[in-house]
C-alpha cells in the first residue's frame, strides 16, 4: 500500500511552517528566561489550547453514542503511550534548548534535522525497508541544510551545544518512530495532550529544581511563549501525529526538516532580512529533496 498521501504532506508542511517561525520565538524567549522554564510553560500553554477542545469535542461525540459506547477521556492505552512519548519528547525539546546557550540558531537547525537521518537508520532495527531514492532524498536534504544554515567560514570547533543537540537530533527521531507506531491506534489530538502534559510536568518541576523563575521575566519572554505554547505545541505538535497517520516516516522526518526553510523564509519575509545565495541554494536543494521523495514514494508504491 501506498502510506504516504497527500493530506499528510500538506499537514506536516503546515508543521514544519509553524516550527520555522517558532524557531525564532525559541531563540528570542531565552533572552528572558531559562531552558526549563521556556519548555514548561510553552507545553502549559499546549496543554491549555487542546485539552478544553478535547473535553467539549469528546461530550458533543457522546451525546450521540449509546451509555456503553462513551468515549472516556483518557484511557488506559493513551496514558501508557502518552507518558512513553511525553518522556522522549521532554529529553528532546529540553536538550535542543539547553543547546541555544553554547551555539548559534543556524548549526541546532542543522544538527537536529539530522533525525532526518536517525529515523531510517533506526528503522533497519524493525526492519522497515527504506527505497534507494530515499535515501538520495536524505543525502539531497542534508546538502540543503548544509547551505541553508552553516557558514563555513564561521564553523568553530565542537562544543557542548553540538552535543546537546545531537542528542536532541535522536530523541526526535525516536519519537517519530514513536508517533508513526502509536498515532494509527490512538486519538492524535489526545496523544498529543497526553505527551504535553507529561513532558510539561517534569519541565516545570526541573523549573522549581534547577532555576529561578520570576513573573519579571516570564512577562517579558511572553509573546514568544505565547507563539511557542500555542502554535508551536497545541497546533504544530499534534498537526504533526495527524500528519504521521497518512505519512511514512522517512518521508515525514524529510518534509518536516523544511523548518529550516521556513525559519531562514519567515526571517526574510517578517524581519525584511536579505537571503544570502547559500540560502537560496539550500532553499532550492530542499524543495528538490521533498519532491524527489514523492517520487520514490509513488515507484515504491507502484512496485508493491
Amino acid at each position: 500500500m501506498q502510506k504516504t498521501q497527500f493530506k499528510g504532506v500538506f499537514l506536516l508542511l503546515l508543521t514544519a511552517f509553524i516550527w520555522g517561525v517558532a524557531f525564532v520565538a525559541q531563540s528570542e524567549g531565552m533572552e528572558h528566561i531559562d531552558a526549563f522554564t521556556f519548555s514548561g510553560i510553552r507545553m502549559v500553554f499546549g496543554v491549555c489550547v487542546l485539552l478544553p477542545f478535547i473535553v467539549i469535542r469528546d461530550k458533543m461525540q457522546n451525546k450521540k453514542l449509546p451509555c456503553d459506547k462513551k468515549i472516556r477521556l483518557f484511557d488506559k492505552k493513551l496514558l501508557v503511550c502518552g507518558s512513553l512519548l511525553g518522556v522522549v519528547f521532554f529529553f528532546a525539546c529540553n536538550l535542543q534548548q539547553f543547546a541555544f546557550y553554547y551555539t548559534g540558531a543556524g548549526k541546532i537547525a542543522f544538527i537536529t534535522a539530522l533525525y532526518m537521518f536517525f529515523v531510517p537508520v533506526f528503522g533497519l532495527f524493525f526492519k522497515k525497508r527504506v527505497p534507494w531514492l530515499t535515501w538520495v532524498c536524505v543525502g539531497f536534504g542534508f546538502v540543503g541544510l548544509w547551505f541553508l544554515c552553516i557558514d563555513p567560514g564561521n564553523l568553530g570547533g565542537i562544543n557542548v551545544g553540538d552535543l546537546l543537540t545531537m542528542g536532541c537530533a535522536i530523541f526526535f527521531a525516536v519519537q517519530i518512530l514513536m508517533i508513526e507506531k502509536f498515532a494509527q491506534q490512538i486519538d492524535g489530538v489526545k496523544l498529543s495532550c497526553m505527551q504535553f502534559i507529561v513532558a510539561g510536568t517534569m519541565s516545570c518541576i526541573c523549573m522549581f529544581v534547577f532555576e529561578q523563575p520570576s513573573f519579571v521575566a516570564i512577562g517579558n519572554a511572553i509573546v514568544p511563549l505565547l507563539y511557542a505554547g500555542i502554535m508551536s505545541c497545541g497546533i504544530a505538535y499534534t498537526l504533526q501525529i495527524v500528519g504521521q497517520k497518512f505519512t511514512e516516516s522517512t518521508i515525514a522526518s524529510l518534509i518536516m526538516c523544511m523548518e529550516s526553510v521556513f525559519a531562514v523564509l519567515a526571517s526574510a519575509i517578517l524581519l525584511s532580512e536579505v537571503m544570502t545565495t547559500r540560502e537560496v541554494v539550500g532553499c532550492v536543494v530542499m524543495f528538490v529533496a521533498i519532491i524527489l521523495s514523492q517520487l520514490s514514494e509513488m515507484k515504491f508504491a507502484n512496485k508493491k
